[in-house]
């Protein structure tokens, strides 16, 4: 196991090693330097699927409320540099390989993205893995804040398209995901629509 100071990708290493999916674990401390001097954000994890094919991996952490006084769910936020450093990755490694999102919920509250039997304990506290598509999610990310160049999904966007990561890492292989079209689409993020949206998230669940 990588020796990870974050907690929410040293959780989701122990959730790959728990399910027994063969990955590769990335130094994300460097950025790797492409031809011409260029450099891109490194991956958290590369993740083979059963079905064939394998996932880019770019672990997303937040917390399940976050915000102290006033609660927010569903914070899937990141930066135009994760977006296109992801898309450079797939076009890199080719069409066998796609990017994919998992925003690793630490709970702190008493709801959850998932339900109970679906959250994953890690050094005493509960993780929810949801993940969605690089292309589903830079098609509808929208700015949030110029100042940090960071984008968001809509939260009923969100809701309708990720997914618990299971479903990615157990039963679709990559293959069979919707690709993005490299450096173009990841400048373009929210603008068009993939054809894969459909509802598949309900609300936070209540744990009791």
């Amino acid at each position: 196991m990588a020796n990870r100071d974050n907690h929410y990708e040293a959780a989701f290493e122990a959730f790959l090693r728990a399910r027994e999916l063969p990955y590769v674990a990335v130094d994300e401390a460097k950025r790797s330097l492409m031809a011409g001097g260029t450099s891109i954000k490194s991956l958290d994890f590369i993740v083979a699927a059963p079905g064939g094919g394998t996932w880019l991996v770019d672990v997303k952490g937040r917390r399940f409320p976050s915000g102290d006084e006033q609660k927010q769910y569903w914070k899937n936020w990141s930066t135009r540099d994760d977006i296109e450093s992801l898309f450079r990755w797939e076009s890199l490694f080719g069409p066998r390989f796609a990017g994919l999102f998992v925003f690793a919920y630490n709970i702190v509250g008493d709801r959850a993205p998932l339900g109970p039997e679906e959250l994953f304990a890690f050094r005493g506290s509960l993780y929810g893995f949801v993940a969605v598509r690089l292309a589903d999610y830079a098609a509808r990310a929208r700015p949030i804040s110029p100042a940090w160049d960071t984008l968001a999904m809509p939260a009923d966007a969100f809701r309708r398209l990720a997914q618990n990561v299971e479903t990615f890492l157990g039963a679709l292989a990559p293959a069979e995901a919707t690709r993005g079209h490299g450096q173009d689409a990841a400048v373009s993020c929210g603008i068009g629509q993939s054809e894969r949206e459909r509802q598949t998230n309900p609300d936070e669940r209540r744990l009791n």
